[in-house]
């Protein structure tokens, strides 16, 4: 397994693009995506939870039910949520994707992200994707995973090659997310392309899986999104045997699939809104995988967590606080805390209690940019890994005049 270039665009017969059409206010930012199967893909998607939710998503489960795509198109600047004509606008944008590239619409996923309540007008959008038929490339990927951004500060996509049956296979991934993320299914918007054969039954059960331990596991505000999703279309020119079953070349590809989404996670996590540091909860020793998951959540969900993070305090009691309100069942009394980045590590509890620290060595490890919580229950062998950032002063910025 290798960490290749190309974003979305990496494995064969995919191009994409973006572009600004007017959605946005803003000249200089881009706002409408499309991605591009030259071949019939099979397609799975995971959504979010809140039952709010935009009307893309409604489309979106409608034209993949039978496992098939062929397009994604998503828009940034309106989330195109809680507006009476909603779907009636969604199903008119697949419309014009498909009367533009000559596929059917019901081949086209689509997503919106951005302000809740707004109606959405289709005059930019129209143009958008004239705009983008002429622009759709193998290069397009940085384009597409800009147009997608809204707080966003840094650009997310990656690609990896895995050798699946002795062939070649190739995954690429773009991403958007910085606020108005709990890590609740799918908690943000994330498009996934492979070249991988794969038959869409096995496809979807490789998503739901990684998800669980990837897009799953990442929290900025413990907020759950209206248009969460996260999607992924595999068309088969790799050439390997089709995965139809569990066995060695499913393992394979979902340890390509796992490492792209973990990867995704923790940008999404590093770029939280008015985020200075990435924090990284690792849990070992959980009776089970449930409870590893449960803790490694609660923390870095954590509100008084986040803050001494940012603070750079090692208040080691909001670490044990949070791990205590998690459902399950376990004992407290066998866990130890380290807090570790590249300044090094200090040890802050053992079996439940405090351990005398240097409170000037915490204060270096904690003033990195990347920290790392580890937690060690001391009552099995399940692990979990949680991502997540502190929180600032700017976060309330952000957020308090999100819509001006």
């Amino acid at each position: 397994m290798k960490e290749i270039t190309g974003g979305v665009c990496a494995p064969q017969g995919f191009v994409a693009g973006g572009v600004h059409c007017g959605i946005r206010r803003n000249h200089a930012k881009k706002d409408l995506a499309i991605v591009l199967s030259q071949a019939p893909c099979a397609a799975a998607a995971v959504y979010t939870r809140n039952k709010v939710y935009g009307a893309p998503i409604t489309v979106t489960r409608n034209h993949i039910a039978g496992g098939q795509a062929r397009a994604v198109i998503c828009n940034s600047g309106n989330a195109n949520t809680c507006n009476h004509d909603g779907v009636e606008k969604a199903v008119r944008t697949c419309q014009m994707v498909g009367e533009a590239l000559g596929i059917d619409p019901r081949d086209v996923i689509i997503a919106s992200t951005g302000v809740i309540g707004q109606p959405i007008d289709l005059a930019p959008i129209e143009k958008g994707i004239g705009m983008l038929k002429d622009a759709l490339s193998p290069e397009g990927a940085l384009d597409a995973a800009q147009a997608i951004m809204t707080t966003d500060l840094k650009v997310k996509q990656m690609a990896v090659e895995v050798e699946v049956g002795g062939k070649a296979v190739r995954l690429g991934a773009m991403a958007k997310g910085s606020g108005m993320i709990r890590p609740n299914m799918a908690t943000m918007l994330s498009f996934i392309t492979t070249d991988c054969a794969i038959s869409a039954p096995m496809l979807d059960k490789a998503l739901h899986q990684v998800v669980e331990d990837t897009y799953n596991m990442v929290s900025v505000d413990g907020d759950t999104s209206t248009n969460d999703m996260v999607s992924i279309m595999a068309n088969g020119l790799a050439g390997n045997a089709p995965i139809r079953e569990e066995g060695p070349d499913f393992d394979a590809f979902c340890q390509g699939l796992c490492l792209i989404a973990a990867h995704m996670a923790r940008m999404i996590a590093a770029d939280g809104e008015g985020a200075t540091k990435l924090l990284e909860c690792q849990v070992s020793g959980a009776p089970d995988k449930g409870v590893a998951r449960g803790v490694a959540k609660s923390i870095v969900m954590s509100s008084l967590v986040k803050a001494a993070m940012f603070g750079a305090d090692a208040n080691w009691g909001r670490v044990l606080c949070a791990i205590g309100y998690t459902p399950g069942e376990f004992d407290i009394h066998t866990i130890g805390v380290t807090l570790r980045s590249a300044a090094g590590q200090v040890e802050v509890c053992r079996a439940g209690f405090g351990v005398p620290f240097s409170e000037e060595t915490a204060k270096k490890v904690l003033l990195e940019k990347e920290i790392q919580i580890l937690v060690d229950m001391g009552q099995g062998a399940a692990s979990a890994t949680a991502w997540g950032c502190d929180l600032t002063y700017d976060y309330v910025k952000i957020n308090g005049d999100y819509r001006t």
